[in-house]
């Protein structure tokens, strides 16, 4: 199908203004049982209590985008999929917002969604590198692909510790996925993850620091299940490998994994609060919120422009692209020691 642009730019402006308004509003109603507080802890960067729910403005302007596919004659069986597959991590994660949901609830919710996902047939059956193509056994790919959502639900929800961060990465995501499928013809596609990234950009008004409100669990976990569940659906179109949407939500993926496979190591309890994440330890050495925020963007939006880039590239290209922004993590992780350190020698 050729894209028409009229509707994905009308889509996409509905989108924003819903979640804008809908974000200002929850922002608004301070204390009330439906919109609960985030009180600081010790995982948070933040010292006073701030609403967390702004998710369900995210969320009402990325369900506008099925509804508008609907009506345009544009439904595609993977987007049924993955509206369910949305609509329960959103509820048992909305209902952990309002009050503590044991850890195993929400892993059974969270793999229930991978199911629900792989029975619209978006699974992790093979992994295409530069030049290389490896298919997996027919039972390792479900396993594989559970692991994959569910990790990138949770870590997702991980990353959401810092004003403007998460909307942010959706943002920068998104449009990139939504590039993919501009560029492939698919239309439906280009118009959901246009649509996620239009409303994370309302939410971000409310939520550039310092922020007025939080996602909340209802925000980042369906934020989290959008960039597995559109990751793999643009492998199955043929939009990209699996290593691009990698590539472009690796400002988490990274980091997240990193921070995990840290903690581990050192034989921390992992499911416990805490802030080693990078983005935490640079807030604690003292930088700004808005300066870590801001060179996080820049992060973001250089790997979402080398993974657009990555189709005119030749498979050699690719390695060494690949292997440039490892070397960039790499250098990352030695600077964040480095800002740490140089702060403990100010402060004595």
């Amino acid at each position: 199908m050729s894209p028409s642009l009229a509707p994905l730019v009308l889509v996409s402006l509905a989108a924003l203004i819903l979640s804008l308004r809908l974000t200002r509003r929850l922002a608004t109603q301070t204390g009330s049982g439906f919109v609960p507080l985030d009180h600081p802890n010790e995982r948070s960067l933040h010292t006073a209590p701030v609403p967390r729910s702004g998710g369900l403005g995210v969320l009402a302007g990325v369900l506008l985008t099925p509804l508008a596919a609907l009506g345009l004659g544009w439904m595609e069986p993977e987007l049924a999929w993955i509206t369910g597959a949305l609509l329960l991590v959103a509820l048992v994660s909305f209902r952990d917002d309002l009050g503590d949901l044991s850890p195993l609830a929400r892993l059974m919710a969270h793999g229930l969604a991978a199911g629900l996902l792989m029975g619209g047939g978006l699974d992790w059956g093979r992994l295409d590198l530069p030049g290389l193509t490896l298919v997996f056994p027919n039972w390792l790919a479900p396993v594989l692909t559970g692991l994959f959502v569910v990790w990138m639900i949770n870590l997702y929800n991980f990353m959401d510790g810092m004003d403007g961060l998460a909307g942010g990465m959706a943002v920068f995501g998104f449009l990139a996925l939504a590039w993919f499928g501009w560029r492939g013809a698919e239309s439906v596609y280009a118009l959901v993850c246009l649509g996620v990234a239009a409303s994370a950009g309302g939410f971000l008004f409310s939520n550039f620091p310092p922020a007025r409100i939080f996602l909340g669990d209802v925000g980042s976990s369906s934020l989290g299940l959008l960039a597995a569940a559109l990751a793999l659906w643009g492998t199955k179109l043929g939009l990209f490998p699996l290593w691009v949407a990698w590539l472009v939500f690796s400002p988490f993926i990274v980091d997240a994994t990193w921070t995990l496979l840290a903690r581990l190591a050192r034989g921390e309890r992992v499911w416990e609060a805490h802030r080693s994440h990078h983005y935490q330890r640079l807030v604690l050495a003292g930088w700004s919120h808005r300066k870590t925020l801001l060179r996080a963007y820049a992060l973001m939006a250089a790997v979402a422009a080398c993974a657009i880039a990555t189709p005119r590239l030749t498979p050699a290209d690719q390695w060494m692209l690949i292997g440039a922004w490892t070397l960039i993590y790499g250098v990352i992780h030695l600077m964040v020691g480095l800002v740490e350190r140089r702060a403990r020698i100010d402060a004595r």
